[in-house]
C-alpha cells in the first residue's frame, strides 16, 4: 500500500514536470513558427529551424532532468560510438510502447541531430504536442488500407509525395528521420493476427523508409538501427513515470547507406522486393538480438 502510493505520487509530480515544461516550451515555439509562417523568404526559414531545434533540445534535456529525479531506471546502452551531432541520419527502431519515444530522446540527446517522427495525421490535434510537432516540420501522414487504396487508386503514392516534401525541409539542417518500421506498437494480438515471422516484433513495413532513403539517400550518411528491451515487459507510460521500470536495454548499431538501397519503391518491384529482403533479414537479426537482451 505505502510503495503503491510512493509510486503514484511520483507519477503525479513527474508528469507535472513533463506537463509544464512542454507548455513552457510551446510559448516560443508558437511564436518562432508564426514567424517562420509569415516569412517565407528561405534564409528565415532556415534559422528559424535552427531555433526551433533548439527550444526542442532544451525541452529534452528537461525532460532527461525529470527521468533522473523521478524514474530511477537503470540504462544499458551501447553501441553510440561514433555518432556526430552535426550529421545526417536514418533512424529505425522496434515500437512496444510510447516510452520508447522518451527513451529515443534520452539515449540519442546530443549524440545525433534532433529525431524527427512521420506521425499519424490525427494526432495533430493532440493538445499542445500536436501543434508543436507541426511547428518543428514532423511529417502527418494519412494511412490508406490495401482496401482504400484499390477503390481509391488515385491516392496511390500520396505518402512518397509527403515525404519527398518533408525531405526537403530536412535539407538544410542536420536532422535523424526516425521510422518505427513496424507501422505500430507491438502486441501479442497484433503478433498472432499478422502471423509474424518474429519472436518479438511484428513485420516490416519497408515503403516509409525506402522513401525517406529515395528522397534523401545523397543527404543521409548512415542508418542508425536501433533495439529496445525491457526486461520487466513493455512498459506504459505510467509505469515509467511512477518509476516501476527498473531497467531498460538499448543496442545501437550504425550501418552504410548503399546505392542499392535508393530505388523507384512504387514502380520497380525488383527493387521493391530486395529492399523488402534486406529490411526482414535486419528484422530476423534484431529478434534474434531482442532473445538475447531479454534472456539475460
Amino acid at each position: 500500500m505505502i510503495k503503491s502510493l510512493i509510486h503514484g505520487t511520483r507519477g503525479v509530480l513527474s508528469l507535472m514536470f513533463y506537463t509544464l515544461n512542454t507548455l513552457v516550451c510551446c510559448v516560443p515555439i508558437f511564436i518562432v513558427a508564426l514567424i517562420k509562417l509569415l516569412l517565407p523568404v528561405k534564409p528565415i526559414q532556415t534559422g528559424c529551424r535552427m531555433i526551433l531545434t533548439a527550444i526542442a533540445n532544451g525541452w529534452i534535456a528537461v525532460n532527461n532532468l525529470n527521468q533522473k529525479l523521478f524514474n530511477g531506471v537503470r540504462w544499458d546502452v551501447r553501441g553510440l560510438d561514433n555518432l556526430n551531432p552535426k550529421g545526417w541520419y536514418m533512424v529505425v527502431a522496434n515500437h512496444q510502447s510510447w516510452v520508447d519515444i522518451l527513451v529515443l530522446q534520452t539515449v540519442f540527446y546530443r549524440k545525433i541531430p534532433f529525431l524527427k517522427f512521420f506521425l499519424k495525421k490525427e494526432l495533430f490535434w493532440f493538445p499542445f504536442l500536436g501543434q508543436a510537432w507541426w511547428a518543428l516540420d514532423f511529417p502527418f501522414m494519412k494511412r490508406y488500407s490495401r482496401q482504400f487504396l484499390k477503390q481509391n487508386p488515385h491516392l496511390i503514392g500520396k505518402d512518397l509525395e509527403i515525404t519527398k516534401r518533408a525531405c526537403d525541409k530536412f535539407r538544410n539542417i542536420p536532422v535523424s528521420v526516425m521510422n518505427f518500421v513496424e507501422g505500430t506498437r507491438f502486441t501479442r494480438e497484433k503478433h498472432s493476427r499478422q502471423r509474424s515471422p518474429y519472436t518479438h516484433l511484428l513485420r516490416t513495413k519497408a515503403g516509409g523508409m525506402a522513401f525517406v532513403l529515395a528522397a534523401m539517400g545523397d543527404k543521409l550518411q548512415h542508418i542508425v538501427d536501433v533495439t529496445i528491451a525491457y526486461p520487466q515487459g513493455a512498459a506504459t507510460f505510467w509505469d515509467f513515470v511512477c518509476g516501476r521500470v527498473k531497467e531498460i536495454k538499448v543496442r545501437v548499431k550504425t550501418l552504410p547507406i548503399d546505392s542499392e538501397m535508393m530505388g523507384d519503391y512504387l514502380q520497380d518491384p525488383q527493387f521493391k522486393r530486395g529492399f523488402q529482403n534486406w529490411l526482414n533479414s535486419l528484422w530476423q537479426e534484431k529478434d534474434r538480438d531482442l532473445a538475447r537482451m531479454l534472456a539475460r
